[in-house]
Formats: structure tokens, sequence, C-alpha cells
């Protein structure tokens, strides 16, 4: 009996110096062991033996990239504006060792040195810059704060800003700018709309008078044309008429024939004349029609006798 009780003793002891002994690190795990206090080894990933009551495995770190929120803290910017930050920030332990013992905690320490990284950026600019230049701000605060995490073994991937929020009274205030940049940019629309349309109604009327002075020239132009060519006609009419006349009165008869066409034209156009009106002006010599005719006569023998002569 007391055999079976020191070979179970025996078991149970080499139980615990054997899992004790054999360590299996999990992939992408690295594990600091120290012995008797001091550091010894890291344990990479897969099968690992230590001694027993002599080595420990003081530190576990995860190797792979961790996001850690960036508490919200208050900004004061260059025109002294204060604004609430926040963001994340991505890390990664490359180096175990320093992780162990560069900083008691680099995780806070990285997060801490973030804070007061983003407190310094935002002071160098003024409220709209910070607003709008995100991305500057996250390379800064990023660059900065590898640069120091060098040393505790820590990687900063990247930074990203969650949320930059100002006052409300600064808030207020930039909807109401908002709303009156809008409503500017309305009215400058607006006016340059009726500007272009009042320039397009006078080029329209300009272009209407244009074409009517244009069509009246035109109607004028024609009109004149068509009277020119009215008395050239009549004229033309006339004087073959005058021709005709010329020519019936140098055949046999033709002298008496225009004597009594003359006679008669006079007499008609004398009692036209008394019908028109009830007032009559009437020549002295009414009465010597005869000498009326004669003259006439004579005016158009003197005219042949001319032609005659031109024509010889």
């Amino acid at each position: 009996m007391s055999s079976l009780i020191v070979v179970l003793i025996v078991v149970v002891a080499a139980f615990f110096i054997l899992r004790t002994t054999i360590r299996v690190v999990p992939q992408q795990r690295a594990w600091v062991v120290e012995r008797l206090g001091k550091y010894h080894a890291v344990l990479e990933p897969g099968l690992n033996f230590i001694i027993p009551f002599l080595d420990r495995i003081a530190f576990r770190f995860d190797m792979r990239e961790v996001p850690m929120e960036v508490p919200a803290q208050v900004c004061i910017s260059l025109d002294n504006t204060t604004m609430t930050v926040d963001g994340v920030l991505y890390l990664q332990i490359t180096d175990s060792v320093k992780a162990a013992y560069g900083s008691s905690n680099p995780f806070t320490s990285v997060i801490q040195l973030a804070q007061t990284t983003m407190r310094s950026e935002i002071g160098k600019l003024h409220l709209d810059a910070a607003l709008s230049s995100r991305q500057l701000l996250n390379t800064a605060v990023a660059a900065s704060v590898d640069e120091a995490a060098i040393n505790w073994g820590v990687k900063v991937l990247r930074y990203e800003i969650k949320d930059i929020t100002p006052p409300q009274e600064i808030i207020r205030a930039m909807e109401l700018q908002i709303t009156a940049e809008r409503e500017k940019r309305a009215l400058i629309a607006k006016s340059e709309g009726q500007r272009q349309q009042q320039i397009n109604t006078s080029e329209g009327q300009r272009q209407q008078d244009i074409n009517v002075a244009d069509g009246r020239k035109q109607a004028e132009v024609l009109r004149a044309q068509g009277e020119a060519a009215a008395i050239q006609l009549v004229a033309e009419a006339t004087a073959a008429a005058i021709r005709v006349i010329g020519d019936a009165a140098q055949a046999p008869g033709g002298i008496e024939a225009l004597q009594m066409q003359l006679a008669k034209d006079y007499i008609e156009k004398w009692g036209n004349l008394a019908k028109a009106g009830t007032s009559l002006v009437i020549p002295a010599d009414l009465g010597n029609i005869g000498a009326l005719v004669g003259t006439a006569l004579s005016m158009v023998k003197q005219s042949s006798g001319q032609d005659r002569a031109a024509k010889a």
C-alpha cells in the first residue's frame, strides 16, 4: 500500500515537472522567460522547454496588430478655440524584450504620448485648418509616437482621428456661416441669370430692330426702284406718243386733224374745270380759241422741222 502511494506521488511529481518543463507557444505570440529573476530567453511559437523552479514565464505578448482607443481629450487651437478630439491607434509589438523591460506598460505609454502629441499639433493650427487637416494630423501623430515607441518595442502603424468636435457655439456659428455663404452663392447665381437674361433680351431686341430696319431699307429701295422704273416707262411712253403725233402731223391732212384734236381737248378741259368747283377763273381771250390752237400748231410744226433737220 505504501509503495502504491509512493508510485502515485512519483507519477504526480513527474507530471507536474513535465508540465512545467514543456511549453507550447501559439503562433504570433512571444513569451519572455526569466531565470532566477533575470531575463533569459524568448520562447518562439511551437514546442519549447524550460527548467522547472529556475525558469518562469514573466511576460506573454501578442505580436499581432492591436487597435487601441485613444480617449477623447480637449485641445486648444491656435486661435484659442477648444475642441474635443479622440482617435484610434494601431500598434504592433516588434521587440518583446524591449516591450517587457523598456516600459512598465508600453501600450499606456503610447496612448499618453499620442494624446500629448495631438494637443501639440492642434495648437499649431487654426480651427478651420484643424477641421480640414485630418490626414495631416494623423500622419504627424503617428510619426511622432512611432519615433518614441521604438524604445518600448512597439511599432505604431497608423493613427486615425475619429471625431473632432468644437463647442456648440462654434458649431452654430459655422452653420450660420455656411447658410450665409450658400445664400450668397444663390443670390450671385440668380443675379448672373438675370444679367444673362437681360443681355439675351437686349441682343434679341437689337437684332430684331436691325432686321426691321434692313427690311424697311430694302422696301424703300425697291419702292424707289419701282417708282424710277415707272417714271422711266411713262417718259418713254410719252416720248413715243409725241413721236407718233409728230409723224402723223407730217402726213397729208395731219395738221388739220391735230388742230381739231387740240381744239377739242381745250374745250373738254375747260368743261371739266367748270364741273370740278364752284369758282372758275376764265382768261380774257377765252373766245380766241383759234389763236391758241394756232400757237400750238406752230410749236408742232417747229418741232417737226427740227426733227427733219436732225434726220437730214
